[in-house]
């Protein structure tokens, strides 16, 4: 009786221990090959460019040779121009961010908190940049607003008037800057300002403070964790921008970091181990704020939201309540009204030398629509065009797909591996875009996998860049849809595989959806990724635009850029519509 007691575990342990095998097998198999993907995508480009930074020579098909490591590329990050350029970026993302905050902020605050004057015209003021790339305002401004041929400059000198404008120094790049971030700032704090509880604001009221000190004590310290996002944001977004410090800065000699780093690429021969280099710098620049405003907020609590109802105060302006609408509509001729007209100023006018803009108006012959059909005609638009749907479509499909893969794991199951999937996700927020590029340029360089020179590779530099968008947006979804319905259809019978397909996707179809428009948009204005990495055969939009203005071919460039907005117009109003009728 004893010896069978004792051997009968002894003959089932190695069953025991197999089926645990198995089973741990399962379960690290689906995070496994998630993080093999990511790393591919993400961790590896990120991962050439330090290499890189301590290598003798630049990775190339086949070749990658670490055994020179060296400290002689930090030598020009220290180097005066490196210096200079570093400076210059950080003046830009400090005053950038301080001017679309003041902007951003104060159509927030007059659009959620004020009566003002046609509020809802205002809020969609908030948000008409966005629609407008960066680079696309920043190539507007550069025709109105040069020193000599500028198209305002020239107004002005129609009207007898003294030229006074100049785009092409440093603050016409921060304010350029400012005009087109601004929206991030409106977006993060209009929704804090519309969120939160009025009964702090009410005591302050009931015991006397007038409205400036209720607004300087009360109400701009509970929302600062928005500013300080939005500034944090802006700060980000703005070291980092290539293609309008390029465009603004470039015709005045004002280098920042991303220009430099491109004009290292681009020197005979190629410097790309100082690039590398100076590209981990930036990359030390963007993580080192980010961990500054986690711990000012980690200071203090900013909680303003309960479960009561509640309902912000609307505060009466009274006799600022033009002034207010005023300042709004200035804005919008800024950042939408005059690139506007300035684009297509040039895009129909029968010469791209313009010596008179109002003048021009009084002649019969002045205005053609020869650009438009040129760029209708040309085949390289027509191939960019093309590329760009393609790509942009194949990068939103896929990027939403392994989003919901990453995002299922980490939010529904406690499979082994699931927060290094969320950390990875999200790491390309903290890696400026001109340096993804070109990590993603090394890695499929050296990839014994034949993408390199073919959309596939744009394709995979966009999953790759917009991955933590993709996660995010996903994530929240499946955060808002109780797992009692999908563990209800395994208690049943079906496959964890089928529950997920008939209950959990269908569920989100909204937030999927959503998901995928969102990286389309993202894919669509996209410039700076793919700068390292297009070729003659595989030039997108944006690519061909850049390409454009840099050789001085402004008219056709002009005409392709109201084209593209129309695109990215048309492609806003189409997810606004079908998240309507979705929600319906």
């Amino acid at each position: 009786m004893t010896s069978q007691t004792v051997g009968k575990p002894v003959r089932n342990r190695p069953a025991g221990l197999r089926g645990r095998a198995r089973r741990l097998l399962r379960e690290i198999t689906l995070p496994a090959v998630l993080f093999a993907v990511l790393a591919l995508l993400i961790l590896a480009p990120v991962a050439l460019v330090v290499l890189s930074a301590f290598a003798s020579d630049t990775p190339r098909p086949g070749n990658f040779d670490l055994s020179g490591l060296t400290l002689d590329n930090f030598v020009d990050v220290t180097s005066a121009g490196s210096l200079k350029a570093a400076l210059n970026s950080l003046a830009v993302g400090i005053g950038a961010s301080a001017l679309a905050l003041l902007i951003g902020g104060f159509l927030a605050f007059v659009t959620a908190r004020t009566n003002v004057y046609w509020r809802g015209f205002l809020y969609l003021v908030g948000l008409l940049p966005m629609l407008l790339p960066s680079y696309v305002g920043a190539l507007a401004w550069s025709v109105l607003g040069s020193e000599n041929a500028g198209l305002a400059n020239i107004t002005l000198r129609d009207l007898g008037l003294p030229p006074f404008v100049d785009v092409n120094n440093i603050a016409g790049l921060i304010v350029v800057l400012a005009l087109y971030y601004a929206p991030y700032a409106f977006l993060l704090i209009h929704g804090a300002l519309s969120l939160m509880n009025p009964d702090l604001e009410e005591a302050a009221n009931v015991h006397g403070a007038p409205f400036g000190q209720v607004l300087r004590r009360v109400t701009l310290p509970l929302v600062t964790p928005a500013f300080l996002g939005a500034a944090v944001l802006i700060f980000v977004l703005t070291i980092e921008n290539f293609p309008v410090s390029q465009i603004i800065g470039g015709a005045a000699g004002v280098e920042t970091l991303p220009t430099y780093i491109y004009r290292l690429m681009n020197s005979t021969p190629s410097r790309g181990n100082e690039a590398a280099a100076v590209a981990i710098a930036l990359v030390a620049v963007v993580l080192v704020v980010t961990a500054l405003q986690r711990r000012m907020l980690a200071r203090r609590t900013f909680t303003t939201v309960s479960g009561k109802g509640m309902k912000p105060r609307q505060i009466d302006l009274g006799g600022w309540r033009l002034p207010a609408l005023l300042a709004g509509l200035g804005y919008f001729v800024l950042s939408t009204v005059l690139p506007v007209l300035a684009l297509a100023f040039v895009a129909l006018h029968d010469s791209p030398y313009i010596g008179t803009v109002l003048g021009s108006f009084g002649k019969p012959d002045a205005f053609t629509v020869e650009a438009f059909a040129d760029v209708l005609d040309s085949s390289i638009a027509q191939r960019a065009t093309v590329n760009s749907v393609v790509v942009s479509v194949a990068a939103a499909l896929l990027g939403t797909l392994l989003a919901f893969a990453v995002a299922y794991v980490v939010q529904r199951t406690k499979l082994p591996g699931r927060q290094p999937l969320e950390y990875v996700s999200m790491l390309p927020l903290a890696i400026p875009a001109i340096v993804l590029g070109l990590g993603l340029l090394w890695t499929w360089l050296i990839m014994p996998i034949p993408v390199y020179g073919t959309l596939a590779v744009m394709v995979i530099a966009f999953v790759a860049a917009q991955m933590p968008q993709g996660f995010r947006g996903v994530a929240s979804s499946i955060g808002q849809v109780d797992r009692d319905l999908e563990d209800s259809a395994v208690m049943h019978g079906a496959s964890r595989t089928r529950a997920i397909a008939s209950i959990t996707a269908p569920l989100l179809r909204v937030g999927l959806t959503s998901t995928f428009l969102l990286l389309l948009m993202l894919s669509m204005r996209e410039l700076t990724v793919p700068l390292f990495l297009f070729t003659s055969d595989t030039r997108l939009l944006s690519i061909v635009i850049f390409d454009d203005f840099d050789n001085g071919i402004l008219q056709r460039a002009a005409a392709t850029s109201l084209l593209y907005c129309l695109v990215i117009l048309a492609l806003s109003i189409l997810s606004r519509r079908f998240g309507a009728s979705e929600q319906r």
